[in-house]
């Protein structure tokens, strides 16, 4: 079966009904539409919560992946969270691990930088990521550089 190639365009205005049919005959089909409005201009009440739930972000170190059916890793992210992990089993503290961190030039989802407070925010999800970490080629080869800490 031969690959389908899928694009998502951002609409601004009306859609234009020869564009349409422009990229039909371009080979491409339309499989969906997708529509917004706020839920008060509706008249709708706001989402219940098993929806909103449905919208919740994707997990750090995550990324949507190019079939948008499953996650796949994010590489600058995982990068993050080895540094993060590295600086924490040494035994430093969260100021100065948010830090190095920014030294490093890693910065959050929102492109500002990190504080003491994100970096304990992202232990939880650290944590849920450490066993796969720490059996990473990238992990194993960190580890050699690390000074032991007594």
């Amino acid at each position: 079966m031969a690959s389908l190639e899928h694009i998502r365009e951002s609409v601004k205005g009306s859609v234009d009904l020869n564009y349409l049919r422009e990229r039909e005959q371009r080979g491409w089909r339309l499989v969906a539409l997708e529509w917004e409005t706020p839920a008060e201009a509706a008249g709708e009440p706001a989402a219940p919560p098993a929806a909103q739930a449905a919208l919740e972000e994707t997990p750090f170190g995550s990324r949507i992946g190019a079939d948008a059916q499953r996650l796949e890793e994010n590489p600058a992210e995982m990068e993050f969270l080895l540094s993060m992990l590295e600086l924490i089993i040494q035994d430093i503290s969260l100021s100065k691990v948010a830090e190095e961190l920014n030294r490093r030039g890693f910065r959050t989802r929102k492109g500002i930088e990190w504080g003491p407070v994100a970096v304990f925010n992202m232990l939880p999800r650290l944590i849920e990521l450490t066993p796969r970490l720490f059996a990473s080629a990238e992990w194993i080869e960190r580890r050699k550089r690390l000074t032991p800490v007594y």
